[in-house]
């Protein structure tokens, strides 16, 4: 048993790659290390990773590096590594089926046609983990689903992406202090939902501050 977090955030290595849309796992991930003063600054196990404290909490913040549909390999050797427990894991990723403005929390279930996330359940041998899914939306008229996803965000779908980045960063941490089911009631759905108002003062943004 470890008291360490593992986030990991699903994408595609290297500059060509990092304002595409299959990228916003790796986006929400930055969005947290940039809030807690955390720098990827380690590579280990085939992926970039930032480790500290997040309201008081172990985490190690994960960019896999064996691009998206090998992504398992990267995440079963850190969760061994740092002996994981599934109810300690969360895997950040975009979802062709969802809208973009909206994130989907769930506690477990199957890969829903995403290839990070099939490799993910593939290496660890079980569904039974948490994961942020982002929506993308599907891809206009005839486009294929790779030349959309390896795309970028333009003009307001940029504006919008941005704004979900932070919204599924809150998710991410909800989930981490409060855990899976909570994080699903206050953040799933679309950004302009009103989201329920937590219960308690949740502690403050400080990567020293423990509890």
């Amino acid at each position: 048993m470890t008291d360490w977090y593992l986030i990991i955030g699903l994408g595609n290595p290297g500059k060509d790659y990092e304002q595409t849309r299959h990228n916003v796992g790796f986006r929400v991930v930055e969005e947290l290390a940039r809030r807690y003063g955390l720098s990827f600054a380690k590579t280990e196990r085939k992926a970039q990773s930032a480790s500290g404290l997040i309201r008081g909490k172990r985490v190690i913040l994960t960019k896999p590096q064996t691009y998206m549909n090998l992504s398992g390999e990267a995440v079963r050797s850190l969760v061994d590594f740092y002996k994981i427990e599934p109810d300690h894991l969360i895997v950040v990723c975009d979802d062709l089926d969802i809208p973009l403005g909206t994130v989907r929390l769930r506690k477990s279930g199957s890969a829903g046609g995403q290839n990070g996330v099939k490799s993910v359940i593939q290496h660890l041998g079980t569904q039974e983990f948490s994961r942020l899914r982002f929506g993308i939306g599907r891809p206009p008229g005839k486009m294929q689903a790779r030349d959309y996803v390896l795309g970028v965000f333009k003009g307001d779908d940029a504006i919008l992406a941005a704004q979900v980045i932070d919204r599924a960063a809150d998710a991410v941490e909800t989930w981490l202090i409060e855990g899976i089911e909570i994080a699903m009631t206050r953040h799933n759905g679309s950004i302009d939902d009103p989201k329920p108002a937590p219960k308690s003062t949740p502690p403050p943004r400080n990567g020293s501050e423990s509890t």
